[in-house]
């Protein structure tokens, strides 16, 4: 039993560094992917954001919710349709994709870190016009000298400004944001918005000090498959080229990128499958995950 109480003293002295280092500093976590559809992680990631908030940190939560929305429609005989990974969301889609994002996910997610001992607030980009948007023209590459083709998503948005100050009223209130990723549009539309792409203008926004990914995967991996802990802004392009930066990954590095040059201090991109994924990338020398630096 003295091994173990010495344990958590060693761990605590370990993470103090840290938590001096990152009092007051607001990091905006994107929540989603295999993680959240795991329903034994949900509470250990509601732990983690409570523990942050507890030590001083400011949490602001973004969260996806793909497998639940395609769940639903499933449910509803609703056909989902897919361009390069975009959900197509005519207006039936939308309708689901609202309630289950806006009236399922996010609840869940919020009820879970109150039930523990936090205060959260669940929010759609709708609510305090947080996330104003329009609808995105997505063009899609055909090769030999043709122009692209532009192809109807539905209401698929892209982002066109952020209103932050129903945020920070949040935080300065010692509250915890949790933010659904649909937003409106001038005319009263709702938008569906890739979670990824809302957690990188949120933490622009802020001039958060970090942006936190989760994914399914370890992190950026090098050609052996090993775990690349630190990229500059300057070597993506190599890495692009090589090919060691592709697929999924692509979005998730260009958002990273677009959040560092709105003014965020750093990116991560980490395994939501690990437990406590959030807490070992944050207060440990090494972490586990990719940083992405400028």
């Amino acid at each position: 039993m003295k091994d173990k109480k010495l344990d958590t003293a060693n761990v605590l002295i370990e993470a103090l560094p840290y938590i001096q280092r990152f009092n007051n500093a607001t990091i905006v976590v994107k929540y989603g992917g295999n993680a959240m559809a795991d329903g034994g992680l949900d509470k250990e990631f509601a732990l983690d954001i409570i523990l942050m908030k507890y030590v001083g940190l400011n949490p602001v939560v973004v969260h996806g919710g793909g497998p639940q929305i395609g769940s639903m429609l499933k449910k509803l005989s609703i056909k989902s349709e897919f361009v390069d990974g975009m959900r197509v969301t005519d207006k039936q889609t939308m309708d689901v994709v609202e309630m289950v994002l806006v009236g399922q996910v996010n609840k869940e997610i919020v009820t879970l870190i109150n039930q523990n001992g936090g205060r959260a607030v669940g929010l759609s980009g709708k609510d305090g016009q947080l996330i104003t948007a329009k609808k995105m023209k997505y063009m899609k590459e055909r090769g030999d000298n043709q122009p692209p083709e532009i192809i109807d998503i539905g209401m698929v948005g892209e982002i066109v400004s952020i209103d932050n100050r129903i945020l920070l009223s949040l935080i300065e209130s010692n509250f915890i944001p949790v933010i659904a990723p649909v937003g409106g549009g001038r005319e009263g539309e709702t938008y569906n918005i890739n979670a990824d792409t809302v957690a990188g203008h949120i933490a622009a926004s802020l001039k958060a000090n970090k942006l936190m990914l989760l994914t399914d995967i370890e992190g950026v991996l090098d050609k052996d498959k090993k775990l690349i802990s630190t990229i500059k802004v300057d070597e993506i392009k190599g890495l692009i080229k090589d090919g060691t930066i592709k697929g999924g990954m692509m979005p998730k590095i260009n958002c990273c990128v677009d959040a560092l040059k709105g003014g965020v201090g750093k990116a991560h991109i980490i395994d939501g499958r690990r437990e406590h994924a959030l807490l070992l990338e944050i207060f440990t020398k090494g972490g586990i995950g990719t940083e992405i630096i400028g």
